[in-house]
């Protein structure tokens, strides 16, 4: 009679722990792609990075120097100390649980200034200006004629002005008198 080459002994107590084990494992791994797709379960918005858009890019310019183009992007994610004349920006967004979208933006300089814009956006041709998003408001001029005390006050009645008779400084009163002594 010949033996089978793999033959299932369900009394073997490894066997048994083997067997849990993998449905164990399963049944984690199955748990979590379910909670990610249940209906009303928040997912936080992971944002790594220097955000980095279109209208950013479209206002760089060459031979911007170092600051200006600070000022437009923002401190670079990474300067190599073996390169130091390169500025790469990385962003990376899962929104929602979902894939990964990662950017990334390199700018070359010589000279302290831009030569060269490498990565996932593209300059446009045309120079774009970007509008301010602050206003300005003409206030009108205050009447600045009385104290915010002095108008607090005069909703009491009291205007400020003390009507007891002040004494005459230019006379010795009787009662300094009396505290000096002869000589």
């Amino acid at each position: 009679m010949r033996k089978p080459l793999f033959a299932l002994n369900l009394s073997n107590s490894r066997f048994t722990s083997c067997i849990l084990a993998v449905a164990a494992s399963l049944a984690l791994a199955s748990c979590t792609t379910i909670l990610t797709n249940l209906p009303g379960v928040y997912t936080v918005d992971v944002q790594q990075g220097n955000i980095v858009d279109q209208p950013m890019i479209d206002q760089l310019r060459p031979n911007m120097n170092k600051r200006q183009v600070l000022y437009i992007m923002g401190s670079p994610m990474l300067v190599d100390a073996f390169h130091p004349k390169r500025w790469d920006y990385l962003y990376s967004e899962q929104v929602k649980g979902g894939d990964r979208l990662q950017k990334r933006i390199s700018l070359y300089f010589e000279n302290d200034q831009l030569i060269g814009v490498q990565g996932d956006f593209k300059p446009s041709e045309v120079p774009v200006i970007k509008t301010s998003d602050e206003t300005t408001v003409d206030v009108p001029k205050r009447d600045l004629e009385k104290t915010l005390w002095e108008m607090i006050t005069g909703l009491f009645g009291y205007d400020g002005t003390d009507d007891s008779p002040k004494p005459d400084k230019s006379k010795p009163s009787s009662e300094s008198s009396k505290d000096q002594l002869p000589l």
